[in-house]
């Protein structure tokens, strides 16, 4: 039996009819399209499909989509503003914060959680915030120091920053 949801993405209004059993992960990707959320063990090990639900980030692969109805989803679509890139994808880029770019969308969510709670974050912050995210390829050094400038970006331009 299928079951009519509605929740707000990156701002937008859906109402979508899902199965009870459809992961929040393959309604993002699947039903709406919104592909920048990855799919990599299936089992909330990596924190590649992170997402901000109600202001916190979730793994999605664990949340069921049924779990979401009424709530507001931010996925890494929904970070740029008017093509403007977030401080943190901004950061990204320059500091060298990604290599293969598999993991990065669920850094920069996981990321943008750990900023909403803490502006000023220490390095061993950001690595403690970014444990349940596994990055294959960049040692973590430039994804801290890409949060780290992001954090400084936000402190200097507000507007660029996490009450988006």
């Amino acid at each position: 039996m299928t079951r009519i949801i509605t929740l707000r993405v990156n701002g937008k209004s859906y109402e979508n009819e899902v199965s009870p059993r459809l992961l929040l992960v393959h309604y993002l990707r699947d039903v709406l399209g919104l592909t920048g959320t990855h799919i990599a063990c299936d089992t909330s090990q990596c924190g590649a499909c992170t997402v901000m639900f109600n202001g916190e980030s979730v793994k999605s692969c664990t949340m069921l989509a049924v779990q979401a109805d009424g709530g507001e989803v931010k996925t890494v679509e929904g970070l740029a503003t008017n093509g403007k890139l977030h401080p943190l994808q901004q950061g990204f880029w320059e500091k060298h914060g990604l290599q293969c770019g598999f993991c990065t969308p669920g850094m920069l969510m996981s990321s943008l959680n750990l900023l909403q709670r803490n502006p000023d974050p220490t390095p061993d912050e950001i690595r403690h915030a970014l444990e349940g995210n596994l990055c294959r390829c960049t040692g973590y050094q430039n994804i801290v120091a890409a949060v780290q400038w992001a954090a400084q970006e936000m402190k200097a331009k507000p507007a660029a920053g996490v009450a988006e």
